[in-house]
């Protein structure tokens, strides 16, 4: 029907812009200026009455926005989440339960981004727009890119990182992979939705610079760099305003900083008003729910830009040019997203090369913190492993709030350790404790345990968070998911007692599942080696199995530090989590690693740490001149060498240091890195540059970057903790 109306408007395929690529025959073409429609569009937005227009404006059910039938305008299809295309729910939200919605559980953001692979992030998002595609959604929910401020936000899990370079390149990939496939990726929560507890009045008290150094930049690249569609703003309010109707996030840095050209829309009944949202708001209202709190059917009609929109426009009719400013942002995605022609490619759904891609991020993402007389990978002198920990048996795609999956089915580690090795080793199986309201182990399980680890020669101990407790799916004793945040700094139902217990035995690896670490106990130094896995995906247990066993070569980084103590936080130590009424944001722009190695305080594991079963020298820093202009590329180039027995990949990350600034900077940030991938004895030379964004810091006097004449250094190394290489530079 949708191509009526091109026939009305004398509009052809060709006059389309094609977008992206499928995996069996990509046509990688490039997204086209508005310009490309700009005619189109305007001659739409001639034809339609106001009624007409703001139909666009609000949700139509769940998970559309309205279109418009008379002229064949279609609704907008969205879908959660991150990490997968959620199951399917009909226009309300109950569950269709239908049999063929099962999607493709990929490994959530935090373990994405601890690959530090940006090609594999783009690959990372070719899978879940083509299943998107396939399932008939416009828009997918994700990437995820606050910044992960505290260890305690229960939302960490589908973020992806502190610091906003780290966060910004690994969205871009992933935004282009999903557009690829004809899907608008949807970039979120903006801005400052660090905390889960009263996200949806609590107000972020943040200053400027903190916004636009750490808060903002992630945005920011996927809107440049990534080229993202959409993007979807978050519950709380930012500086005194809520973010959908923040005239300071919306205007002055969305549209006229950012020049986004895509659409925003607010998150599930994150709108507030009707006039403040017309005039410095979002395009699109979603959201079903009703007064009551309830969310059956509810009527689309009233919401703040549906009747009372258009009753304000008729008294004020001046204002109708602001919603011919969204329509036209709406209009842009559709066309965007071949709404109106059939150019989209074909999409694909659990597909054995998602499968496949899935394992190797998971692979990638496993992080190796501790490595104790090198356990891993296992030698011919173990015959029997206990497994133990309930994580070693639970299945997590279905759960963690907005960001679940229906998987066609999910290696659990216990499965994947016995299918890969098992030939090779006896395996048994102890729970060790089990999730309950207490907290608490049971004695029992324990005992049977400590029974396992006396009968093997290595105990492999999973543990960590998870997502909520069966049958509790929105109530206080969830962990890791969405509406709300940890209540410790450590691991529920006495797990490091029980690794202590364990490791008394027999030696131990303690694998880690979760969307953060926990407090430093004795538990971190009696195992002999200590893996995070984030939450691995439905080929997790699979890539566990290969990191144990050697077959892989873990060469995941951490994208947060661990801190010893909760209180050695900086949102903790200086600044406010939770907040109540208002959160204030006092550490400013010292969070994560800028404010450890600034301060030079002690960390558990320092942000960017990851070893491998190999090891890696770093050469000199090589580039031809040492003095600058602020408008000049500073290039540079490292060779990187293999030294070590396996094949591997090390993560080459470039830090700059500003030591003669104006003002207080941190002592380091990062500004590139790459993932280069050796075989043993290999070297080969990484090359970078720099441009002036790297050695800028946000003036709030005049409100832009600044880079102030002097010294800089370039950092090069493996961890914010372990830098290799140094080189001195001037900007004159």
């Amino acid at each position: 029907m949708a191509s009526k109306i091109l026939n009305m408007l004398g509009i052809t395929a060709m006059m389309l812009f094609t977008f992206g690529c499928s995996q069996q025959g990509n046509k990688n073409t490039k997204m086209a200026p508005p310009s490309k429609y700009e005619k189109q569009i305007d001659s739409l937005i001639s034809l339609m009455t106001l009624e007409e227009k703001t139909k666009l404006l609000h949700a139509s059910s769940s998970f559309t926005s309205g279109g418009v039938e008379r002229l064949h305008i279609p609704e907008l299809t969205m879908s959660d989440g991150p990490h997968g295309v959620r199951m399917e729910h009909g226009r309300d939200w109950e569950f269709d339960n239908v049999t063929n919605d099962s999607a493709t559980y990929l490994p959530t953001g935090i373990t994405l981004a601890s690959t530090w692979n940006k090609q594999l992030g783009y690959k990372y998002g070719t899978v879940l727009g083509s299943e998107a595609n396939e399932r008939g959604k416009d828009i997918i929910l994700g990437p995820g890119v606050c910044i992960i401020r505290s260890p305690l936000n229960g939302r960490n899990f589908e973020y992806l990182a502190e610091d906003p370079y780290l966060a910004g390149e690994m969205a871009a990939g992933y935004i282009k992979g999903v557009q690829s496939q004809g899907i608008a990726a949807c970039v979120k929560h903006y801005a400052a939705n660090n905390q889960e507890t009263k996200r949806g009045s609590v107000d972020a008290i943040v200053s400027e610079r903190a916004l636009q150094e750490i808060y903002l930049p992630a945005f920011g690249h996927a809107i440049k760099e990534g080229k993202v569609l959409s993007i979807m703003t978050a519950y709380n309010k930012v500086n005194g305003q809520y973010c959908a109707e923040n005239q300071y996030l919306i205007d002055s840095v969305l549209h006229d900083q950012f020049d986004f050209k895509g659409l925003s829309m607010s998150d599930w009944g994150g709108v507030h008003s009707t006039k403040a949202t017309l005039l410095h708001g979002v395009d699109i209202e979603m959201g079903t729910e009703l007064a009551d709190g309830t969310r059956k059917n509810p009527n689309y009609n009233d919401f703040f830009l549906a009747n009372p929109l258009i009753k304000l426009v008729k008294e004020h009719p001046e204002y109708e040019k602001y919603v011919d400013e969204k329509v036209r942002r709406i209009l842009y995605v559709m066309f965007s997203v071949h709404k109106f022609d059939n150019e989209r490619p074909k999409g694909y759904r659990n597909t054995e090369e998602h499968h496949v891609l899935a394992r190797k991020v998971a692979e990638e993402g496993i992080v190796l913190l501790k490595n104790e007389n090198n356990i891993l990978p296992l030698g011919d002198n173990v015959k029997t492993i206990a497994v133990i920990g309930d994580n070693a048996t639970v299945k997590h795609a279905a759960q963690g709030g907005s960001s679940q999956v229906k998987a066609q089915y999910e290696v659990t580690p216990l499965e994947g350790i016995k299918k890969l090795l098992g030939d090779k080793y006896k395996i048994i199986y102890a729970r060790g404790y089990e999730p309950n309201k207490k907290g608490t182990s049971s004695p029992k399980l324990i005992k049977e345990a400590l029974a396992a680890a006396r009968k093997a020669d290595v105990v492999i101990y999973i543990g960590g968070w998870l997502h909520n407790l069966p049958g509790h799916v929105w109530d206080q004793y969830r962990f890791d998911a969405e509406g709300k945040d940890k209540a410790a700094y450590e691991f529920p139902y006495d797990q490091a007692g029980l690794i202590d217990q364990l490791a008394k035995i027999k030696p131990t690896v303690t694998v880690v599942f979760g969307g953060s670490f926990a407090k430093y106990d004795k538990w971190v130094d009696d195992s002999k080696a200590i893996l995070f896995v984030g939450y691995p995906g439905m080929e997790g247990g699979t890539a566990l199995a290969e990191i144990i066993s050697g077959k892989a070569n873990p060469s995941g980084k951490l994208t947060f530090t661990v801190a010893k103590e909760l209180k050695d936080y900086p949102s903790h130590s200086i600044g406010e989590f939770p907040g109540d009424s208002t959160v204030e944001y006092k550490e400013g722009i010292f969070v994560g690693y800028r404010y450890f190695d600034t301060e030079g305080k002690e960390t558990m594991f320092p942000f960017g740490h990851g070893l491998s079963y190999t090891t890696f020298d770093f050469g000199d820093v090589k580039m031809d001149k040492k003095e600058f202009s602020p408008s000049e590329t500073v290039k540079f180039s490292i060779d990187v060498t293999n030294n070590g027995d396996y094949d591997g990949a090390e993560v080459v990350q470039v830090y700059v240091s500003d030591p003669s600034a104006k003002v207080k900077r941190p002592a380091k940030e990062l500004k590139a890195f790459e993932k280069v991938f050796l075989k043993k004895g290999e070297t080969k030379s990484v090359s970078f540059e720099l441009n002036k964004d790297a050695f800028s810091y946000w003036d709030p006097e005049t409100k832009a970057w600044t880079v102030d004449p002097g010294k800089f250094e370039i950092l090069v190394g493996n961890s914010s903790a372990d830098i290799r290489q140094k080189a001195e530079i001037t900007i004159k």
